[in-house]
């Protein structure tokens, strides 16, 4: 059975990358320019909500699910947060050197502050009312509203702000192309001509939506198995594997020279995660049930201190280097990421 759990996870960890990096984010660029967003809206918005749609998922079946299982909602954010903000940070860094806008940085790294403060806070509580998830959404609110005019305010210019399409193009083994061509065929019947692009994106949520439900529960049979934590799971194995279209897309952003925009969509990426992927699921579960929630979190505040204490020691080595990101401080990043799987797997539940 633990086989039969594991192969379900990686094949739900391939779809997902490839209905988000090949169907979802190319709908929500067309709509975004139908809808004559800017660059900066819709990347807060429509591009955040795209990269980050598993993780709402997941922490929307979790929480909703009897028995307790909000630990792999709030593990799958908190460690998806810390993948993004040291692994994928890091191979951007190292992949190439990179200028990052600092204006954007400064902006996205308070507001990403504030929302894993108010996660420390919540924890310390113990439960969840109404009003923290209302804070919750308020905030990112406040924020796509800050997006949008901050760069009127400041007037600066992104240094690696160039309108090109990408193209992720992964050569895969033979071995791989005959597991995944079937499933790839599959998803091409699926879904429609590309100028329907709202049915795309349609089709794609729920197809993610179903893919999440697979992964919540196959993370709990595994962590039942195995008799091991579930936020184990949820914030090493579920986390890495929800990040993988972050994390393709970041690599080949930063090997055209974009590394601060992957850096930037990164940052702008887990202030969704925080603020939208479990404020709007605890609120929705507050207003369905009329009471507050009470958290069940094994161990999960240490996660959440040191995610905060990342956002410190990123602040600090872009200032340190000039707000230029590079091969050292990458490493930097990508070994401090293994030094917390190691301390999360020994610690965590």
């Amino acid at each position: 059975m633990l086989i039969l759990f594991i192969i379900v996870l990686l094949l739900s960890f391939y779809l997902l990358a490839k209905v988000i990096g090949s169907y979802f984010v190319d709908s929500l660029d067309k709509i975004a320019a139908k809808l004559k967003m800017s660059s900066d809206a819709a990347g807060a918005t429509l591009m955040a909500a795209g990269s980050s749609a598993p993780e709402l998922f997941i922490a929307l079946f979790a929480v909703f699910r009897p028995g307790n299982h909000e630990a792999i909602g709030i593990g799958n954010i908190v460690g998806s947060a810390i993948f993004n903000i040291l692994a994928i940070t890091g191979a951007a860094a190292v992949v190439r050197k990179a200028l990052i806008a600092w204006q954007a940085v400064i902006r996205d790294l308070v507001f990403y502050a504030v929302a894993v403060l108010l996660l420390i806070i919540m924890f310390k509580d113990g439960k969840v009312e109404w009003t923290d998830a209302v804070l919750f959404i308020g905030i990112y609110l406040i924020y796509i509203f800050v997006v949008v005019f901050w760069r009127k305010m400041f007037n600066y210019v992104d240094p690696n702000e160039e309108k090109q399409e990408i193209k992720k193009k992964i050569d895969k083994s033979e071995f791989v192309k005959k597991i995944t061509s079937p499933f790839d065929f599959v998803l091409d019947k699926i879904f429609p001509n590309p100028e329907k692009y709202y049915a795309i994106f349609f089709i794609s949520i729920l197809i993610i939506a179903a893919l999440s439900w697979v992964l919540v529960e196959s993370a709990i049979g595994i962590a039942h198995i195995l008799n091991i934590s579930e936020a184990v799971i949820a914030v090493t194995v579920l986390a890495a594997g929800t990040s993988v279209p972050d994390f393709i897309s970041s690599v080949v952003v930063s090997k055209q020279g974009r590394g601060g925009m992957a850096i930037s969509n990164v940052i702008g990426s887990n202030i969704f995660d925080i603020l939208i992927g479990l404020g709007l699921p605890f609120l929705l579960m507050i207003l369905i049930t009329g009471g507050n929630i009470s958290l069940h979190v094994d161990n999960l505040d240490m996660s959440v201190r040191f995610l905060f204490a990342s956002v410190v020691v990123l602040l600090g080595l872009f200032m340190i280097n000039k707000w230029v990101v590079g091969k050292k401080m990458g490493a930097f990043l990508i070994l401090l990421y293994v030094a917390y799987i190691v301390w999360a797997v020994i610690n965590v539940g």
